[in-house]
């Protein structure tokens, strides 16, 4: 869809979030040696994840403590450091819980991103409300969700929430629902982020902008790829304050029956993939 800007050239290895053991390292790396259990993120443009081996930058390394496994591991920087960008930086939530309460919206609360999202939007004392499919509801309430919309029924695709707040954020996971479904539901100053926009999206940000809108639409594109953020999120899991969902896992060898249920879209939590 997206050539030729991506993948800049044939064979392509994709998946971008890895987790394993150090092998080797080169004469500059200080922080890692040979045997550390790490997790790391790859680039965009080079990929490499779905492989035995892979050269890593030890800028966007990290090792991973004892407590946290390498699946739940491998599952967390992509979608994890896009939800913890998206409630801290366009949302401005402080994830230590003394901030004023927001209500927040997630779309697709039971994918990769949209689980992490309602987990850490919690951790920040936000009220939550979350859209997911029927058979996903009580997962999602297990998340932290205080109310949980089946997207297939018409109340749920009116997006209202049931206890008639309105949203201060939407972090929108979902893909088909235009913004003038969500604009009757945000507050005054209310923001939709969207994390998976498609090209009508940048008509929309700049209408929103150049008619000087108080609700905001802004599409999310790039998320910054920080060490100390994944840090961060690690920690939250050996704590036992954010937890990875695991909807399967597949050997190397079945990698293409992985990305076909991925494209589905009805994974619950992450796609796993082992050597």
């Amino acid at each position: 869809m997206i050539r030729p800007f991506l993948p800049r050239k044939f064979p392509f290895i994709p998946a971008t979030d890895v987790a394993g053991e150090v092998v080797e390292v080169g004469s500059g790396v200080e922080k890692l040696k040979a045997g550390d259990k790490v997790v790391a993120i790859l680039s965009y443009l080079t990929g490499g994840g779905l492989a035995e081996y892979v050269v890593v930058s030890q800028n966007v390394t990290i090792k991973r403590p004892q407590e946290v496994g390498a699946a739940e591991a491998a599952a967390l920087p992509v979608p994890g450091l896009t939800a913890l960008y998206v409630l801290t930086h366009h949302a401005g939530l402080k994830l230590d819980g003394t901030d004023k309460q927001a209500n927040i919206l997630v779309t697709a609360a039971s994918g990769g991103v949209g689980h992490y999202a309602v987990q850490l939007a919690k951790l920040g004392n936000a009220h939550v409300t979350a859209t997911c499919g029927a058979r996903n509801i009580d997962f999602v309430k297990s998340l932290g969700a205080d109310e949980v919309l089946d997207y297939k029924t018409p109340e749920g695709a009116t997006l209202k929430s049931p206890s008639s707040k309105k949203y201060d954020v939407v972090i929108h996971c979902a893909n088909y629902i235009p913004f003038s479904t969500l604009e009757p539901n945000l507050s005054e100053n209310g923001k939709v982020i969207d994390i998976t926009p498609r090209p009508s999206a940048i008509w929309t940000y700049a209408v929103k902008k150049l008619t000087m809108s108080k609700k905001q639409f802004v599409p999310l594109f790039l998320i910054p790829k920080l060490a100390e953020n994944l840090e961060f999120l690690v920690n939250l899991v050996k704590e036992g304050k954010v937890k990875t969902v695991i909807d399967s896992k597949y050997s190397l060898s079945k990698a293409e029956d992985a990305w076909a249920k991925s494209i589905d879209g009805h994974a619950t939590g992450k796609i796993i993939v082992e050597p």
